[in-house]
């Protein structure tokens, strides 16, 4: 489960999830809900495979955005089923979703970056919280 709450120019992402896997795959998808209006017409239909190195999480967390903001911008490619396997290394995920077409996907908000501030990865009694905030 992700939520997006407003933050000054920004907006934040909170994730809630029963595990660091689903919490990692919901993190991609609130992304992508922030990108693209319409992410319910983003068809799973292309698969891409990524890794990310890293041991700290919220660390591991800021690099998976940043490496799905860059795939997004370099592929022009909008996501929305992810399948994330986070380890003590890092993370393996395979990511699925298809090209941007203008016809049939609406932009929503342009994501520069993903930021530091009020970044934290956490293990609750109820299992997982992350937040990040994007800049816009």
């Amino acid at each position: 489960m992700y939520e997006l709450f407003d933050h000054t120019a920004d907006v934040g992402l909170r994730m809630r999830a029963g595990s660091l896997d689903e919490l990692f795959a919901d993190a991609g998808r609130a992304l992508f809900s922030v990108i693209v209006a319409n992410f319910d017409a983003v068809e799973p239909v292309q698969e891409l495979a990524l890794r990310v190195e890293g041991s700290r999480r919220d660390d591991l967390l800021f690099d998976w955005l940043a490496e799905l903001l860059y795939t997004f911008e370099t592929r022009r490619v909008l996501l929305s089923d992810f399948h994330v396997s986070v380890s003590n290394n890092g993370l393996e995920a395979t990511a699925r979703g298809e090209p941007f077409d203008p016809d049939r996907h609406e932009l929503d908000m342009e994501v520069k970056a993903i930021t530091y501030h009020g970044l934290k990865v956490e293990q609750d009694g109820d299992g997982w919280l992350a937040e990040v905030i994007v800049d816009l």
